[in-house]
């Protein structure tokens, strides 16, 4: 492999990092919905979903964003860029995306278009995009009416159901672009009729400023213009930009100003208003559009009409320079050369070409999905009348204690059509894919997350925008060991100013968790919703019906995983400064108290561990101080054999100070090791190992995570095991029947709107955690330690080769089997067998426990996007290499640097 392979993208990624050219400047930063966010969501009762509707986006102005089809803007959405259709028979112009509210859609909110993401680099120097549209009229009223009649036992209505992609009567509509210069931008659209019929399509590629000047400090109005062929941009803060656009039969323009008329039945304050070009080309009203060729919204036309089976190509340029030539062939050619060397150089020479495609088009989509998040709660909240501040302050509005954060960057999004926002906890995940071709990018996200503007002050990491309040799985320390870790490999040398800053503000997060979350301070945690939505009994952000509160196992076993990392960083930073070694011994100890309170000396009925049963449990602690385990078999209860961290045996020597600390808190509490990992006896090679997990329940554990009549499935670890698809888990409050059962698909409760589903599904990050654990699990075993693999098959396997089968049967849902299916796509005759889709990955939120057919959001690139690194990882990692190294750091490696 050449040593300079890639080096092109690997040039512009420095240029980005030392701001001695922008080239992440544009991006695909423009979101693909903002309509039914919460930013918008101006109502009394606050509900976001039904206030600001797909209807109302075509007429009304945003306040915090915009949206549009295969978009791009500058890094602060000033002037956007996006593609607007008509087949000639739709009601409206498709502007952006279009789905199914949280209320419309028989199991949540749920997106009905197909689009995809082929291609990006991570500086964006080449884009792919590709939007199918249907030559019939969009069926906007079937789709809506069809899922609102059926029920969560039904399937949910999709758009192939329809029938207006039959006989192949639609345009693939692909949309490229590439950078000639950081601020120089090629763009080529391709329509291709793949229907048998010549079929006429409207295209306009659109161009329009956020509209900043409406609100708050009413800035100043930049404005568009025309010219012959031109559409020319000047913006106060932005400067001047052209988009060439000779091709266009005509130029029309107007405002991005809300339609008030329309709305409300309000005069508008201006002719020209936001959906103008839906009036002037559908409606034929030619007064809609302004004559004088200007305003802050504009888009070029083109009418083409394809031949069945043909296709054809629209060239436009993005750049500061008035005189450059709209198509640009060479810029395109040289940069997706580009794009296949760089995507090469982090390929692993033993993959097939289906694997290699998966994987390229998981981090497509991760890099598609890096969007503008603008959310300033403290103008927000002052426009609800509902600041700390306000005199008389309105209540009961959402996030009203997180009046001092600041949302203004390009963050990593799960999706982006669910709504633009985050989750910290997917964030987490996101960065050890996205460090694959962008560690920069990576690390950033990782720092938003505990910056000043981001972090309560109280220590708390914002979850999520519809309720920054509650809680996410700790993960942040994992991911920022790890990507640390992962520059160290690559480089030799880790960024210790990076872990030093993070270090210091997870300090906080960590002491946030434990001041508030261990009600009882018994090192026990009752994390509350955690991410998992439905997974329980009870709707765990809710009061319980019984009164009293629940003792997590998930909780605690996340918090063990915290204390480990925070030891793992502690030891890191004390190569720098010895003072860290207090706190390695610090977290430690936190460990071993967090650890053996899970299962206390002596068979204690108010304790998470089930000796009977070999399993992990949630409880219930009532009022009367009397306690219930949740005899619920589910992830909950696999979390804490995650909670794994090797220590090498020159760290252990090294670092006397710690050590010396460590035993004489041993000497001093020697029950804390009763029922764990005992963390005095060496490993393979002198590892030392911090488990929750001693070796006997290590093998109890593993034998029902590994039998396929529990939790092994085809395509991953379930959820919830399938014993409990014939043995339901029941329990009667005051008359009242709660109840689990193994749901392999689609969630039947309406915990959170029925639209997340953790009773039986395969998900992807917590079995990369798994993935994880039986790494470290191997590394101190090594290859004497075997387990039947499946449970009962008589196929004994060590730690690694567990591994490997997990990592297989994980992806496996997206490639190819024998048969030539992908299990993915199900029983969907398009997607396996068109040619025109089957090579066409999409990443969904979660997957069928039983067939691995994808299932919830279509488009959760972000965290089942990390599918691309177990790919790589075992494209490559051999167990003999993992062993050779001191611990888990080699397995963090890539194939080659990616720079």
């Amino acid at each position: 492999m050449a040593p300079n392979k890639g080096s092109e993208e690997r040039e512009r990624l420095a240029e980005a990092r030392t701001n001695s050219s922008p080239w992440k400047k544009w991006g695909p930063y423009l979101s693909e919905r903002q309509w039914g966010t919460v930013r918008e969501d101006y109502s009394d009762n606050g509900n976001a979903w039904d206030y600001f509707t797909h209807d109302q986006a075509r007429s009304r102005a945003y306040r915090w964003g915009e949206d549009g089809l295969a978009g791009i803007s500058d890094d602060k959405q000033r002037l956007c860029f996006a593609l607007a259709l008509w087949n000639g028979k739709d009601p409206i112009l498709k502007e952006r995306l279009f789905g199914l509210t949280n209320s419309e859609g028989n199991h949540g909110e749920d997106v009905k278009e197909y689009y995809f993401y082929l291609d990006s680099t991570p500086t964006h120097s080449y884009m792919k995009y590709l939007y199918k549209y249907p030559q019939a009229e969009y069926p906007y009223s079937d789709l809506v009416l069809t899922n609102r009649k059926r029920t969560r036992q039904d399937f949910e209505y999709e758009l192939l159901d329809t029938g207006v992609f039959d006989d192949q009567r639609y345009f693939d509509v692909f949309v490229e672009y590439a950078k000639a210069e950081a601020e120089d931008i090629a763009i080529r659209i391709t329509v291709a009729n793949r229907g048998p019929d010549a079929a006429t399509l409207h295209l306009l590629p659109t161009l329009w400023f956020r509209n900043t000047w409406s609100y708050g400090t009413r800035t100043h109005r930049p404005s568009l213009t025309g010219a012959a062929g031109r559409i020319t941009a000047q913006h106060s803060e932005l400067g001047r930009f052209h988009l060439h656009c000779p091709q266009a039969g005509e130029l029309i323009f107007t405002g991005n100003e809300t339609n008030t008329q329309r709305l409300w039945r309000l005069a508008n304050q201006t002719p020209y208003v936001k959906d103008a070009f839906h009036h002037y080309l559908i409606e034929g009203k030619k007064e809609a559009v302004n004559p004088a060729l200007e305003g802050t919204k504009a888009a070029a036309l083109h009418v083409v009409t394809v031949a069945g089976g043909a296709e054809t190509v629209i060239h436009l340029r993005l750049t500061r320079d008035e005189t450059a030539p709209a198509r640009a062939d060479g810029v395109f050619a040289a940069r997706i050369a580009e794009a296949d060397s760089f995507y090469d150089n982090i390929t692993p020479d033993g993959l097939n070409e289906d694997q290699g495609r998966v994987m390229r088009q998981a981090l497509a989509g991760m890099l598609w999905t890096k969007q503008y998040y603008f959310f300033d709660l403290d103008i927000w909240l002052e426009e609800h009348n509902a600041h700390p501040s306000a005199r008389p302050r309105r209540h009961l509005v959402r996030n009203s204690n997180w009046f001092h954060m600041v949302n203004d960057d390009i963050i990593s999004m799960p999706d982006k059509w669910e709504y633009p926002w985050y989750a910290a906890w997917d964030l987490a995940f996101h960065t050890t894919a996205l460090a694959m071709v962008d560690l920069d990018f990576a690390k950033d996200q990782l720092d938003l997350m505990l910056r000043e503007l981001y972090l309560h002050p109280n220590g708390q990491m914002p979850a999520y925008e519809w309720n920054f309040g509650d809680v996410n799985p700790p993960v942040h320390a994992w991911a920022t060991l790890f990507i640390y870790s992962l520059e160290k490999e690559r480089t030799g040398k880790g960024d210790y100013e990076f872990l030093k800053r993070s270090f210091h503000k997870l300090m906080l997060n960590f002491t946030w968790w434990v001041n508030r979350k261990d009600p009882g301070g018994r090192n026990v945690f009752d994390g509350g919703f955690l991410g998992l939505d439905n997974i329980g009994v009870f709707d765990r952000s809710s009061a319980l019906p019984t009164g009293g509160f629940l003792e997590q196992a998930d909780g605690t076993a996340w918090m063990a995983l915290f204390a480990q990392n925070l030891f793992e960083i502690s030891l890191e930073l004390a190569e720098h400064d010895v003072l860290y070694e207090d706190f390695a011994a610090k977290f430690v100890e936190h460990f071993l108290w967090i650890a053996s309170a899970m299962d206390r000396i002596g068979d204690n009925f108010d304790e998470m561990w089930d000796e009977t049963d070999g399993f992990f449990y949630d409880l219930l602690r009532l009022p009367d101080g009397s306690a219930q385990r949740l005899k619920v078999r589910s992830l909950v209860g696999l979390l804490p054999l995650c909670a794994s961290t090797v220590v090498s045996p020159s760290q252990a020597n090294r670092y006397t100070v710690m050590t010396d600390r460590i035993h004489k808190f041993l000497k001093r509490h020697p029950e804390v090791l009763a029922n764990i990992a005992p963390i005095d006896r060496d490993g393979v090679d002198g590892r030392r190992l911090l488990s929750i997990l001693d070796e006997k329940k290590l093998r109890r554990v593993l034998a029902k995570m590994l039998d396929e009549k529990e939790f092994f499935g085809p395509y991953g670890i379930r959820s919830l095991s399938l014993y409990h698809k014939e043995n339901p888990f029941e329990i009667d409050v005051h008359g009242e029947e709660y109840k689990v059962a193994y749901l392999p698909a689609e969630s039947n409760n309406g915990m959170f709107g029925g639209n997340s589903n953790w009773r039986g599904p395969v998900w992807m990050p917590v079995n990369m955690l798994i993935v994880r654990a039986l790494l470290q699990y191997y590394l101190y075993y090594g290859d004497g330690f075997k387990v039947e693999c499946p449970t009962g098959s008589g196929r004994m396997m060590n730690l690694f080769e567990v591994t490997q089968e997990l990592s297989n049967r994980l992806a496996g849902i997206f490639l190819r089997g024998r048969d030539g299916k992908r299990p993915v796509y199900g029983g969907s005759k398009v997607f396996q067998d068109d040619p025109h889709w089957r090579d066409l990955i999409l990443f969904y939120e979660y997957f069928h426990g039983d067939n691995g057919a994808g299932l919830g959001a279509s488009h959760q690139t972000g965290w089942t996007g990390t599918v691309a690194r177990l790919i790589q990882l075992f494209g490559h990692l051999r167990a003999e290499e993992l062993l050779e190294g001191e611990n888990v750091r080699p397995v963090a490696a890539d194939y080659e640097d990616p720079g």
